[in-house]
């Protein structure tokens, strides 16, 4: 347990930003939350992290340790985009689950990433080691993966914030009625369907916000870009299904399917491009993933023309 007792210079400070001072690689967001589950005490009572410091109160506290991994490493190919001694960022093919997660602890990205990677990120777990954010099974492209904790902390910060920027491409059954637009509700699991999610009112989900706008249309297929502004668990494929538009491909929230002479695994969607500020360099970072194959042969004999100048911007 550390104890640090406040001395003139942080009279009347909140609590929260003493400590963040004292713990630079700390976010304030992670702090905060330590605050509220009593990790973090003022003169051994808990507080609000909006506590106004005295003299020589004492502030007590004990960092939580990484929860220790108990995968395996596999050794599974994984494609690097980029990589340094902070992070790096991979391209998930579609087909791949992401972490572990009740009886699977084979097969997946961080099995992988275990077997490539020495070092990553404790503080999403034992089973998500360097998981900033995530993307469906069936969904393909691009993931930033945190080496160290600040990484991870600062990472997850910016898309708390909306300064990181994550952008996917979808084909979507349908001519949409609005060429962009805004989707903003709130999402929670199915209570008749364990693995889907629906729109709920507002005090009974948590709030998702999507950007979208459409690139092509033909016959009857869309070609859209979509933007996450928050990172809902299925976000853009309940959130187009929600419009009246579903991903093609997609067997959970598809509802008119049919037959094209690409063979599709899954829907139709890809995270294309990322941005975000790098947390130890201070530095933007920008990265773009081609689609897939398949995805390309799909647009090709559906003639969805991309425009590079749409998907470009942020």
């Amino acid at each position: 347990m550390k104890e640090l007792i406040v001395d003139q210079n942080f009279v009347d400070c909140r609590l929260d930003v003493f400590v963040c001072e004292k713990e630079s690689s700390l976010t304030r967001s992670y702090i905060k939350k330590l605050i509220e589950d009593g990790k973090i005490t003022l003169n051994g009572k808990t507080v609000k992290a909006g506590y106004k410091l005295k003299l020589n109160d004492i502030v007590g506290y004990e960092l939580p340790s990484a929860e220790k991994i108990d995968i395996q490493p596999e050794n599974i190919p994984i494609k690097i985009i980029y990589e340094d001694s902070d992070l790096l960022v991979i391209n998930k093919e579609q087909g791949m689950v992401v972490h572990p997660a009740g009886r699977l602890r084979t097969g997946t990205l961080v099995n992988a990433l275990m077997f490539h990677i020495k070092d990553l990120s404790g503080i999403n777990g034992k089973l998500r080691p360097g998981i900033v954010h995530r993307i469906d099974k069936d969904t393909s492209g691009l993931l930033v993966v945190a080496k160290n904790d600040f990484t991870h902390l600062k990472l997850q910060e910016q898309i708390q914030n909306k300064t990181c920027h994550r952008i996917y491409i979808a084909v979507c059954y349908g001519k949409f009625k609005d060429n962009e637009g805004i989707i903003q509700n709130y999402l929670a699991r199915s209570k008749k369907n364990y693995e889907k999610y629906v729109v709920v009112p507002n005090n009974q989900g948590k709030l998702a916000i999507t950007h979208y706008k459409v690139i092509a249309y033909n016959n009857g297929l869309s070609l859209v870009k979509f933007e996450l502004k928050t990172g809902r668990t299925h976000q853009i494929r309940v959130h187009s299904s929600y419009l009246g538009h579903p991903i093609v491909g997609d067997k959970l929230y598809g509802s008119f399917e049919k037959s094209y002479n690409v063979k599709l695994n899954g829907q139709l969607l890809h995270a294309y491009k990322l941005v975000f500020n790098h947390p130890a360099k201070n530095i933007p970072m920008t990265f773009v993933c081609p689609l897939p194959n398949y995805f390309d042969e799909f647009l090709v004999q559906n003639n969805l023309k991309l425009s590079i100048g749409d998907l470009d911007e942020k």
